[in-house]
């Protein structure tokens, strides 16, 4: 394990600095979280906002302690890696934990039903009885939208609304609502899966209430004024394409001229619209109540919010790689069939392609309590002015294994005061990270962030 690396990241799902041991109740919080959700890593012993290095003074009575913690106060039974890192003259003790195939795992003194933690962002939220489901759920290798609704019958999906859904591609069967498992065999009986009836059931809202997408186009940067908005309750399919004509109508449309043809010019991306919507519908979590799918758009940006975080094992640095996983196998299934969806995990590729071609930022990533948030900024990036004094700074460490201020200082010719102050405006506006003990500490070293 490589700890300046480590300390090089900021905190977030996977990651969690803890100065001391003292309050064991945090980061045995923390341990559970990691475990139900993505997996994550541990370190006893550095300053959670500063990364500044403490260290611990008896590391091996704190491995053993933090051993015994965990074995007698989580539960199912969790065994992370402990290991002890040295740092300079002192120690960090670092736990390394691994998404678990025993989800749920809770504190014991809090019970099954209220010691359950997951991870958000860098915080820890406590798991409601849906969001627990979703862990058993996930553990035992099934998806929400394929399990049956025993209390209907085949008759209750519209299958000639279906069947003009895949007109353009196919003819539909009655044998393909079974081959999508949009039908299911429940007991000696042909039922609809929840996928079936969220795509075509013919009382689709009766059973999913909040199945929906809410668009709307707000006046400035804030929700304070609504100009326009619309509620959605088409079918999925046709949803998708409602919300893209809303966005389309809202956006400001322009042109450039080329030497040799006219070149049209959105303030949101066509394909980035499209990209972020359907993830929403694809991805969201059908089992939560309360709120629908929400397209808002604002004179700086677009947000596209759907109920449900990322599915158990995924983190939001996974998303530009391509890494996927589907939480709704039913509706993956027929938008793959219907061409909606063109390849597996290529949605947030082809997003960030979209915006990174129209001159824009790349989409944001979020996750917000329970809901999953993308936003696409319509304001074209201009990157911080930097002086020669600041690339010449950033070119010397670029690269570099962690450099000191007075070797900074002799490679771009100023003094070391001097170049104290350079490197602090540079570490604010997030160019360039720090590591050491302290502000005063003379040995610590300055990485790139680029």
């Amino acid at each position: 394990m490589d700890l300046v690396e480590i300390l090089r990241r900021p905190e977030g799902k996977t990651l969690e600095f803890k100065r001391e041991l003292s309050a064991p109740d945090g980061v045995l919080k923390t341990i559970v979280a990691f475990a139900n959700t993505a997996g994550g890593i541990l370190l006893v012993g550095v300053e959670d906002r500063t990364h500044h290095v403490r260290g611990v003074r008896e590391p091996l009575d704190l491995e053993e302690r933090l051993a015994n913690l965990i074995s007698d106060l989580i539960a199912p039974r969790l065994v992370p890696e402990i290991e002890i890192l040295p740092w300079r003259r002192t120690q960090v003790v670092a736990v390394n934990v691994f998404p678990s195939a025993s989800r749920p795992h809770y504190l014991k003194r809090e019970g099954e039903t209220s010691g359950v933690y997951v991870r958000v962002g860098s915080t820890n939220r406590r798991a409601d009885a849906d969001l627990i489901d979703e862990l058993r759920r996930f553990t035992r290798g099934e998806a929400f939208d394929e399990q049956p609704m025993p209390g209907l019958d085949s008759e209750a999906l519209d299958f000639r609304a279906a069947s003009e859904c895949f007109a353009p591609v196919r003819t539909l069967s009655r044998r393909d609502l079974e081959t999508l498992r949009l039908l299911t065999v429940h007991q000696s009986r042909l039922v609809p899966t929840i996928g079936g009836v969220l795509l075509f059931g013919k009382n689709r809202e009766r059973d999913f209430p909040d199945a929906w997408i809410q668009a709307g186009r707000f006046a400035g940067e804030n929700k304070s004024r609504i100009i326009d908005h619309v509620e959605i309750h088409a079918l999925p399919v046709r949803a998708v394409e409602e919300a893209i004509a809303f966005v389309t109508k809202h956006s400001v449309h322009g042109a450039e001229i080329g030497a040799v043809r006219r070149v049209e010019r959105w303030s949101v991306p066509p394909a980035a619209v499209r990209e972020a919507v359907i993830n929403a519908v694809v991805h969201a979590d059908y089992a939560q109540r309360g709120a629908p799918i929400r397209v808002a758009m604002f004179d700086n940006r677009l947000e596209v919010e759907n109920p449900g975080l990322l599915p158990f094992g995924l983190t939001i640095e996974d998303l530009p790689q391509g890494v996927s996983k589907l939480r709704n196998r039913v509706i993956g299934r027929v938008f793959h069939a219907l061409g909606l969806i063109e390849q597996w995990g290529s949605g947030i590729q082809r997003m960030a392609a979209a915006c990174r071609d129209a001159g824009l930022a790349a989409p944001v990533f979020e996750e917000l309590a329970t809901r999953f948030r993308v936003t696409i900024s319509t304001e074209r990036g201009v990157r911080p002015v930097r002086d020669k004094t600041d690339e010449a700074i950033l070119a010397c460490i670029s690269g570099a294994a962690g450099l000191l201020t007075s070797e900074i200082a002799r490679a771009i010719g100023l003094s070391s005061r001097a170049t104290r102050t350079r490197l602090a405006r540079l570490v604010d506006r997030g160019l360039v990270r720090e590591i050491g003990t302290g502000p005063q500490d003379p040995r610590r070293r300055y990485y790139g962030s680029e």
